[in-house]
């Protein structure tokens, strides 16, 4: 297991997991609870959620208020762009994001804390995304802000083609006309250095 921090978000953590593969096809280990400590977080999860979408569909950009998720997220089918926006009001790294190619063939995963805002673009024909939760799923609590927001400058790989939404993502504002009070002030999870 090979553990990494992104340079630009180092709370937004990849787990690189050893994939065992032969004629047969592959083994790997989705989960192990050690990764976690050894990354330096005291997290639990209480939620495992899984979606399928197709090409070109994009989710996102989504968080919880009332009920602040963090989330480890996988694909098990296909190959998405997964991004992280650092939406914490007052952190120096506010506006910020992150991406990560994740597919079925190196079974990355990403580490999300609460406090930011999570999407992904699918690229392949279809693709299967496993989320763990830390919290329940509050669809009273769902916020979000639009993909295209031009403060973020997300480099979608769309190629100019228009991506799949849903009504209530196409609804989302932008960054900037959110109030502060809005966005969380800072994470509900900290990460500790492991010794």
């Amino acid at each position: 297991m090979n553990i990494t921090r992104m340079a630009l978000l180092p709370e937004v953590i990849v787990f690189e997991p050893a994939v065992h593969g032969d004629a047969r096809g592959f083994f790997v280990e989705s989960f192990r609870d050690t990764w976690l400590t050894d990354a330096g977080l005291d997290v639990s999860f209480v939620q495992d959620n899984q979606s399928r979408s197709r090409r070109l569909t994009l989710r996102g950009l989504h968080w919880q208020d009332a009920h602040p998720q963090g989330k480890l997220v996988r694909v098990a089918r296909g190959a998405v762009l997964d991004v992280a926006v650092d939406i914490r009001r007052g952190s120096p790294t506010f506006g910020t994001w992150v991406s990560r190619l994740l597919d079925d063939k190196a079974h990355h995963q990403l580490w999300l804390p609460p406090g930011f805002a999570h999407g992904f673009l699918v690229l392949s024909d279809e693709a299967d995304f496993c989320y763990r939760c830390t919290d329940y799923y509050d669809p009273h609590g769902q916020c979000g802000i639009r993909f295209d927001d031009p403060r973020l400058g997300i480099a979608w790989p769309l190629d100019g083609e228009a991506p799949l939404l849903s009504e209530k993502d196409r609804q989302l504002p932008f960054l900037d006309a959110l109030p502060a009070a809005a966005l969380p002030a800072t994470p509900r999870f900290t990460h500790r250095v492991a010794s």
